[in-house]
C-alpha cells in the first residue's frame, strides 16, 4: 500500500529548471523541490479559482487595461486576504508531512516565495481570464 506521501510525490510534475545545488538557501530549495512542482500541478485549479474571483467582483477583469490588469492581479495575490489563504490552501494542501515540517519553520518568507510563483503564473496565464472564460467558469 502506497502513503499518502508516496502519492503526493509521484503526482508531482517534474520541473527541469527547477535545479536543487548545495549551495542554495534552504528557502530557494524548498522553493525549487517543493512549491514550483505544486504551483504547476494545481495549474487549472488556480485559474479556476482566479476566474471565480474575477466573476465574484463583477466581471471588470477583461475590461481593464493591461498594466489594471496586472495590478488586479497584484491586488488579489497580495492584499485580499482570504484569497491569498484560499490560494495558501491549495498549495499546503499538498505538502508532505515532512515539508509541512520545512515550511512551518519559516512560513512567511516561504508564502513570499509561493504567492510571487503563483503571481508570475497568473501573469504567464492572463490570456485564460478574458470574459468568455469567466462567463464559463461561474
Amino acid at each position: 500500500m502506497t502513503t499518502r506521501t508516496e502519492n503526493l510525490l509521484a503526482n508531482r510534475p517534474t520541473i527541469s529548471s527547477a535545479k536543487i545545488y548545495d549551495t542554495m538557501s534552504a528557502d530557494e530549495r524548498f522553493q525549487n523541490k517543493t512549491l514550483r512542482p505544486i504551483v504547476k500541478m494545481q495549474h487549472d485549479l488556480l485559474i479556476a479559482v482566479f476566474n471565480n474571483y474575477i466573476a465574484k467582483h463583477k466581471n471588470v477583469f477583461s475590461e481593464l487595461s493591461l498594466q489594471k490588469q496586472l495590478d488586479y492581479i497584484d491586488n488579489a495575490i497580495h492584499k485580499d486576504m482570504k484569497f491569498r489563504n484560499s490560494v495558501k490552501g491549495m498549495v499546503i494542501g499538498q505538502f508532505t508531512v515532512e515539508e509541512y515540517a520545512i515550511y512551518i519553520q519559516n512560513s512567511s518568507a516561504l508564502n513570499k516565495r509561493m504567492m510571487n510563483i503563483v503571481k508570475e503564473r497568473y501573469i504567464n496565464s492572463i490570456q485564460l481570464f478574458t470574459q468568455s472564460e469567466v462567463l464559463q467558469a461561474v
